[in-house]
């Protein structure tokens, strides 16, 4: 354990109904011990009842369903239309839920999703009211047939845009875009429904709301809610005896600690919930834990019942099943439930006393988001993190001030990406022809971007506007969940069953031939992938290891948009053309980490334009060091993988949607260069955000370099999964020495 912060005890302010709340809702929420609002809660459903768009970005639960149930039912009472969205499936069935719990015969609440079946969705585009769907469902169906739901639109009122901290990055400028063609059909039939955007607490969530809907935004910060002290302890796994690449010593992985953690807390009757990172450990740390609680009920006679009181949760599990595991854990039925972030997001699991959070788990406020799960009804709570093997996790353990008294972060998108604006516009030009009207809805970059669809032939100009004139479907072109390219659907052998789709880039990487992939629980081995067919042939397995892809790339300037001295070097923001060939991967045991094997692969070289941050530092700085015997190339590759492992601290990212280049000496610059670019075509705002918070990212790099305990290197602080040299050259030292020089500060500081 590396630090522990007490958090103290919150008192509720005090609480009162608006005087427009019809007295229906509030005899019906009395019912329910819900007898005023809180004064942030008042606060953002009077802007709404005002006619003001509004975010209200408070804490974990705070209240803010509550904000947004009381203008959005006023409106439904009054004879209007609600329109609610969700990133998941899951948090709309449990507002329906919520919904249903209320007993309003005027209200007539409906989910609107892929498990909707025909019958549901014409009964609910006739008579339904209050629809709750998410942006996937409206991209390829709500909006393209707006006129099937003439009525819905217009008698629409209000737009509630729920945990709207999850759009983020590439997917949050779909979701932009999204959210500005709903505002053109909304337009189309009369109605200007009124915006609430229910977020985790965020940083400027005022300019992130207007960057996501295009409009302006008043914004409820004030978290007037009661809460019980939490103490938030952070904590490393030790090194073990097992080596990696190169000899590198391994940490015990974090989801074990996670297991003998869970396993303490379910023995003294704590009710424990641990977020992972993926639905195979959840898995994992569900049976870990029941396997060691099993052998205490052996070796020294514990309750017998003690292995069954844990399970795992996660998505790909029937709905009938969560909710009962949702059930069982507020009832004290279960203790420890392992889960991934399907329980981050608002669906109701009160009563709960600690949290256990093995890695990083993105942002701050997804932290803070999956901390404030513990303590829902008030009483005191425990939090931990628990690191991974890796350089950012490895950083935050030993800087806790990065965590603590710091703002959350702001939320990075760019709705104006010319890769996401282009297909959104056919997707708007098919559902309603473009007029020059529209200009100012979709953003500055629309007019040139309109140039390129009409000179690609996508759309057609005409004095009135721009036009569709494909026989396709539009909406095909935008891959909202992913990074483009032609999705490869993913077919399991024995069966034929089609298990999904994975977008083209993300296919190199995650089910090339060999790859291990976890679908909905399940666990698979892709026996072959065919990029030209489009297809991935998978086959059911339990192996009991992971892989990793390895690419090598290359990366050449276009333009520098912004530059200044760094040091004696230079940072530079701008635009650059990415070639990367994914040339093998990697397998490593599940359970300890420890590396299994290095296999090779023949995949064609992708290329990508998108935007760089990168500095570069002149020979007479480096001089120095090379005369002290250092390697300049390992130094560089060094640095880039420990700036790529914390740039997410600084640009709401995750590391895998970054990616990286050094080399002792760049064709394009002369120099020793280091890159960090963004691995989405057009750019997706991390790059930009590095540039902006250069000096403090790459500080906070060179801190976690030094503060790793190993000798030489290892994947804590400066080794990669994906790199495709096998983290060859890597110099631990001259990465130190080399961001000292470009940072001006004295190589002995740590």
């Amino acid at each position: 354990m590396t630090h522990v912060e007490h958090v103290p005890a919150r008192q509720a302010g005090e609480t009162r109904w608006p005087d427009w709340v019809d007295e229906r809702l509030v005899t019906r929420w009395a019912n329910h011990g819900i007898s005023g609002l809180w004064p942030h809660q008042a606060e953002a459903a009077n802007l709404v009842h005002d006619g003001l768009n509004v975010i209200i970005a408070t804490g974990t639960a705070s209240g803010k369903s509550l904000s947004y149930l009381v203008p959005a039912l006023s409106s439904v009472l009054d004879g209007g239309t609600v329109l609610y969205l969700s990133p998941t499936k899951a948090l709309a069935a449990d507002q329906l839920r919520s919904l249903g719990e209320l007993d309003l015969p005027e209200l007539r609440a409906a989910t609107f999703d892929g498990d909707t079946s025909f019958e549901e969705r014409a009964w609910i585009r006739r008579h339904a009211n209050y629809v709750l769907t998410n942006p996937d469902m409206l991209h390829r169906t709500l909006l393209p047939r707006h006129a099937q739901w003439s009525a819905f639109w217009r008698r629409l009122r209000m737009i509630v845009v729920d945990e709207c901290h999850g759009y983020r990055g590439v997917f949050g400028s779909h979701v932009a875009q999204i959210l500005r063609r709903l505002r053109r059909i909304c337009a189309r039939y009369g109605s200007r429904p009124t915006f609430l955007l229910s977020s985790a607490t965020a940083s400027e969530p005022g300019t992130f709301a207007m960057r996501l809907t295009g409009l302006q935004m008043a914004e409820v910060t004030t978290d007037a809610s009661p809460r019980g002290a939490t103490t938030f302890a952070l904590w490393e796994p030790p090194l073990t005896g097992l080596r990696g690449e190169g000899g590198a010593p391994l940490r015990r992985p974090a989801t074990a600690e996670s297991a003998d953690l869970l396993a303490d807390l379910v023995i003294a009757d704590v009710r424990t919930l641990a977020f992972v990172r993926s639905r195979r450990a959840a898995e994992s740390v569900a049976l870990t834990t029941r396997a060691r609680l099993q052998d205490l009920v052996i070796d020294v006679g514990a309750p017998a019942e003690l292995p069954d009181k844990v399970a795992a949760y996660r998505a790909g599990y029937l709905a009938e099943d969560r909710r009962k595991l949702e059930k069982a854990l507020r009832s004290g039925d279960l203790l420890g439930l392992a889960t991934t972030n399907a329980l981050e997001l608002g669906v109701d699991v009160s009563g709960l006393d600690a949290v256990l959070i093995a890695g990083w788990p993105g942002t701050r406020a997804s932290l803070w988001q999956q901390a404030g799960r513990a303590g829902r009804d008030g009483q005191d709570a425990l939090a931990v993190l628990i690191a991974r093997d890796d350089p950012l996790d490895t950083y935050l353990v030993h800087h806790p001030d990065a965590l603590f008294g710091r703002p959350v972060e702001a939320i990075v998108l760019d709705p104006d990406n010319p890769y996401v604006l282009g297909p959104h516009l056919c997707a708007a030009a098919s559902e309603i022809p473009l007029t020059h009207d529209d200009l100012e809805v979709f953003g500055p970059a629309t007019k040139q971007v309109l140039s390129d669809l009409v000179e690609a032939g996508l759309l057609r100009e005409r004095a009135t506007g721009w036009f569709w004139t494909s026989r396709d479907r539009a909406t095909d072109l935008a891959d909202i969940r992913g990074g483009g390219g032609a999705p490869v659907q993913l077919v399991e052998t024995s069966t034929g069953r089609l298990l999904g789709t994975v977008d083209e880039p993300s296919a190199h990487m995650s089910v090339h031939t060999g790859a291990v992939y976890v679908h909905q629980g399940e666990t698979f081995l892709v026996t072959e992938l065919d990029l030209e067919a489009e297809v991935a042939l998978l086959e059911a397995g339990t192996p009991e290891y992971t892989t990793f892809a390895r690419d090598v790339t290359d990366i050449s300037v276009i333009e520098s948009l912004r530059s200044h001295p760094l040091g004696p070097g230079e940072l530079h923001f701008g635009s650059a053309e990415v070639t990367s060939q994914v040339v093998s991967y990697i397998k490593r045991r599940a359970q300890s980490g420890e590396l299994l094997g290095d296999e090779s692969l023949d995949l064609p070289p992708r290329t990508l334009r998108t935007r760089a941050v990168w500095w570069t530092l002149p020979a007479s700085a480096i001089t120095p060091l090379a005369g002290d015997g250092l390697d300049l190339g390992g130094a560089a590759h060094a640095a880039e993988h420990a700036s790529i492992g914390l740039l997410p601290l600084f640009a709401t990212c995750d590391r895998w949607d970054i990616g990286g280049v050094s080399t002792e000496l760049h064709p394009d610059t002369g120099l020793l260069t280091v890159f960090v670019y963004d691995g989405h075509e057009g750019g997706a705002g991390f790059a930009e955000r590095g540039y902006a918070r250069a000096r403090d990212w790459l500080t906070a790099t060179r801190e976690a370099i030094a503060s790793c305990e190993c000798d030489r290197g290892c994947p804590s602080c400066i080794q990669s999964p994906k790199c495709g040299n096998g983290n060859e050259p890597l110099d631990k030292t001259g990465a130190l020495r080399l961001l000292a020089v470009l940072l001006s500060i004295d190589p002995r500081e740590t």
